[in-house]
């Protein structure tokens, strides 16, 4: 593949994947109803497979810790603006780290009582949402993309 179409395809998708990530970290840090049900839910979860201690840990700070890695991964997807002479390197460590935090949003939409169809309730109306984990596969998707893109043959 030509080396400029490698470039192109690799920042097309840093972009698109710093997006979803920063675009959500609003609804992880201020506490929306969706993230807080899904951090509660798995949390659950993790109380009767890990114990009470992870569980909860996890239901308290889990929104936070993953927004703290997906801002993380975006300004190291977005760093080569500056360190432009790194982007094969920093795209390759990017790619890496949105594929490994998506890989386990996926496992958790598809091996918890989470779901695929996340359901829940807000200000009294019930909520039905599958885009956060159809987000999450093609991210994982796409970060295993610029991982193959990046890295030395």
């Amino acid at each position: 593949m030509n080396n400029f179409i490698k470039v192109v395809i690799s920042w097309l998708t840093a972009l698109w994947v710093s997006h979803v990530f920063l675009g959500s970290l609003p609804y992880k840090f201020n506490g929306a109803a969706e993230p807080l049900y899904i951090f509660s839910t798995l949390g659950e979860w993790m109380s009767g497979v890990l114990g009470d201690t992870i569980g909860g840990l996890f239901t308290q700070y889990g929104a936070y810790i993953v927004g703290g890695f997906e801002l993380l991964t975006s300004l190291v997807l977005l760093s080569p603006l500056v360190l432009w002479r790194r982007r094969e390197k920093l795209h390759y460590i990017g790619g890496l780290m949105a594929s490994i935090v998506m890989a386990g949003a996926v496992f958790f939409h598809l091996f918890t009582p989470l779901g695929w169809v996340v359901k829940w309730s807000e200000n009294g109306q019930a909520q039905i949402d599958s885009d956060l984990a159809n987000t999450a596969l093609s991210v994982l998707v796409l970060g295993i993309v610029m991982v193959i893109l990046n890295r030395r043959a």
